[in-house]
């Protein structure tokens, strides 16, 4: 919602004021390891409240920056601080539910991380009210506020359950209940698994194509289908919902078919919308895609938490999925500055949308050929919530 604004008051360059979208999901990956190893040790109350400070003050900063017209200072609020904020905030709730949920596990991350994806059905259209009527530096500020009050009241909830505890009563049921692993893996073990590297590169292409969507949505919708500003930014908000929706569904659907199953699906489908979205020029056909590239790109971050969760315990589980994160979204980062460049220099997004559908063709496979990992010189088996 910031990009074009941006561009135009400031006379910015489309690169430049891409590297903002880019700074943060690094700083996020950074922030999302930091988060998971900190709130293993720390609890997750903490770390939540520190992620809420980072957010807020980095949007406070980044309104400053922009009011100055200080493109360095934008980088510093928010790629930098709000984006440490987002991966340290992102992280706690994924990891603390997965202790707590060992029945619901895929059902009860998919809510959580469905507040992420919910986030811009509520922000974009305000957002893009705001800065249309009072500018780009005090929308920052607005947005700042609003973050830093409610994800500091919102941390103040978070609390791990004791050592050992389950829900009273409860037996793996489902296949997937029973198929997940009896053992805790610690964060060396599992990276000496090649399980992990194929959860991490699955992570990766998900999130290289849902960042250059994600980054890219508003202008992409005016440029292909002529859409409006207005409409562009319910296009975001569209996203968002089937966003929010997928990781929900899918992570619930994960519950019953399987995660490795699930992700497959969620990777066809996003094949196909690639390969088809720059033959779309119809507005209805073209939200079609779009809402379903965000509900299968909104999926992967639904079910990927449960299914680290399922194949190395819950134990070490915010330190494991923090790498994920911290690798994933390091190598994806490249996305949107990529598909900025492409735009810049051939005024064209349809190379890049081609090439994302070619890396998840490749990787299609991968999900049908990966297994549960058997944990090497085990000792006693632990229960799948323990501490």
């Amino acid at each position: 919602m910031f990009k074009n604004p941006l561009m135009r008051s400031e006379h910015w360059s489309e690169t430049s004021v891409q590297l903002n979208f880019t700074l943060i999901f690094i700083f996020f990956a950074f922030g999302s390891m930091i988060g998971g190893f900190s709130q293993d040790r720390f609890g997750p109350r903490k770390v939540g409240t520190l992620a809420a400070i980072l957010n807020g003050t980095g949007y406070m900063v980044a309104g400053f920056s922009a009011s100055h017209h200080f493109l360095e200072g934008l980088y510093l609020g928010y790629g930098l601080l709000a984006g440490l904020g987002l991966g340290m905030g992102y992280i706690c709730p994924v990891a603390t539910l997965v202790k707590w949920f060992p029945d619901r596990r895929g059902l009860m991350t998919g809510v959580a991380v469905c507040g992420y994806g919910f986030g811009a059905v509520l922000m974009s259209p305000f957002a893009a009210w705001e800065i249309i009527h009072y500018g780009v530096p005090v929308t920052f500020y607005t947005l700042g506020v609003i973050y830093l009050i409610v994800l500091f009241a919102g941390a103040q909830l978070f609390v791990n359950p004791s050592p050992g505890w389950r829900p009273a009563g409860w037996e793996p049921r489902t296949a997937v209940a029973k198929a997940a692993g009896l053992h805790d893996f610690t964060v060396s073990e599992t990276l000496g698994t090649w399980q992990f590297y194929v959860l991490f590169l699955l992570t990766v292409v998900n999130l290289w194509a849902g960042f250059m969507i994600v980054s890219q949505a508003s202008p992409m919708a005016q440029e292909m289908v002529g859409m409006t500003v207005l409409k562009a930014a319910a296009m975001v908000g569209l996203i968002s919902i089937f966003n929010g929706l997928g990781r929900v569904f899918w992570a619930w659907a994960s519950d019953y078919g399987g995660r490795a199953r699930i992700y497959f699906v969620l990777i066809f489908i996003q094949t196909g919308m690639f390969f088809l979205l720059p033959r779309i020029h119809d507005w209805t056909l073209f939200s079609v895609a779009f809402g379903l590239i965000g509900f299968c790109y909104g999926g992967g971050f639904g079910t990927m938490p449960s299914f680290v969760a399922d194949y190395f315990g819950a134990k070490a589980m915010g330190g494991i999925y923090g790498i994920i994160l911290f690798g994933s979204n390091i190598t994806a980062a490249a996305s949107p500055i990529l598909i900025a460049r492409v735009h810049q220099s051939l005024g064209s997004y349809a190379p890049a949308i081609r090439v994302t559908a070619i890396a998840m063709l490749c990787v299609m496979v991968l999900p049908l050929v990966v297994r549960r990992p058997g944990k090497k010189n085990a000792g006693t088996p632990v229960i799948a919530l323990s501490e």
